[in-house]
């Protein structure tokens, strides 16, 4: 179906291949598509166990969706766009309740739509190269393809810091935090899917069991970084959760302790200067609705809020189109963000990203998961 997705079966096992590494395997529309596709043929094919999901390329799994198709696509006046996360947020949803096991090889960058794909895995490998993101708020957009729900999911309010501020952090922190199972030398993953590939495995549990106990018996990666979150979580847990964001950046901007003073003031002004005000108040909102919502429900509510990102509903001005020209197509770094400050954010402005019906008849995925 494409050039970037190579599905095939080895042994009792789905492989499905991202091949676009000079774009960081970007998802593009016919990419995602591919993959639902492979995943629907494997469904209910006996001969097929279990499936893993691995990126080509030194530089990792996935960086995200197609940023720059969106803004051509918007820019043109096309609303096809929305088709994009229709698909994408229904692969989602499939990856996330797929009745057979899904191993996903979350190695080097892993952001955004890669996120998506990885997230809803029966087990998440990471390596000592995972450099793992939610960065959205810095191109005006928000964290999709379910990312309110595993990130509401987190401990206290990491949630809400990792989304709002779409900080970088690797294998160590995501999996003391919950968002990898285990860590796995990059050097040995193509051990583990030959193993895999080349056994007969009796049932799909044993699959699971096995890549499991592979990755147990690995040794320990040269070169893993320390994790940097843990030191952290008093912090993160005080600042990030109080009532909104002007009330987050004063308390940052007070931080009493000694040993949290650096961080703070830098957590403070990468807010301030290099994420849009508006989507980091409306993320903070995000994160916070999803701890009672089930994965269905938050992806047709991020629907919804991807609508009005792009203005595609006509109320709330285009922020991800001019984050993505600034950031990604002019690349001037200077985007001309609706408000100024996030101060200058209203409950009205952010209001407008939830007031839309889930369950309505203009909503494609109102019958996700029933």
């Amino acid at each position: 179906m494409t050039d970037f997705v190579r599905t095939e079966i080895r042994g009792r096992i789905g492989f499905i291949t991202l091949t676009r590494p000079k774009a960081l395997n970007a998802l593009s529309h016919d990419m995602i598509r591919a993959m639902a596709s492979a995943l629907d043929a494997w469904r209910d094919d006996r001969d097929v166990l279990a499936v893993v999901l691995q990126g080509e390329g030194e530089k990792g799994l996935c960086a995200g969706g197609d940023i720059r198709y969106f803004h051509e696509a918007v820019s043109a006046g096309r609303t096809d766009i929305m088709d994009f996360f229709t698909d994408e947020y229904a692969l989602n949803y499939t990856i996330a309740t797929y009745p057979k096991p899904y191993i996903a090889l979350m190695d080097g960058v892993v952001m955004g739509g890669g996120m998506g794909i990885s997230q809803g895995a029966a087990l998440r490998i990471v390596t000592e190269a995972t450099r793992m993101a939610m960065p959205e708020t810095a191109i005006g957009l928000f964290p999709d393809v379910g990312g309110g729900c595993f990130l509401a999911n987190l401990a206290g309010h990491l949630g809400e810091y990792l989304g709002t501020t779409g900080v970088v952090f690797g294998a160590v922190d995501a999996c003391e935090i919950g968002l990898a199972d285990i860590v796995v030398p990059r050097a040995e993953l193509p051990a583990l899917c030959a193993w895999l590939a080349n056994r007969d495995w009796p049932d799909s549990g044993a699959v699971l069991d096995a890549a499991r106990a592979f990755a147990r018996q690995s040794s320990p990666p040269a070169g893993l970084a320390p994790g940097k979150l843990a030191p952290l979580r008093d912090a993160i847990d005080r600042h990030f959760g109080l009532a909104d964001m002007p009330a987050i950046l004063a308390s940052l901007k007070h931080e009493p302790r000694c040993e949290f003073a650096g961080w703070a003031q830098e957590t403070e002004a990468l807010l301030r200067a290099k994420r849009s005000p508006l989507m980091v108040c409306v993320t903070l909102e995000q994160v916070r609705r999803a701890r009672k919502l089930s994965l269905a429900d938050e992806l047709r509510e991020e629907w919804l809020m991807m609508r009005s990102v792009f203005n595609l509903d006509g109320r709330t001005g285009a922020e991800g189109i001019e984050g993505i020209r600034a950031m990604v197509v002019d690349k001037d770094h200077s985007p001309r963000w609706q408000r100024d400050s996030i101060e200058a954010v209203t409950p009205a402005d952010v209001a407008r990203f939830f007031d839309g019906d889930r369950s309505g008849a203009d909503n494609p995925l109102r019958e996700l998961g029933q």
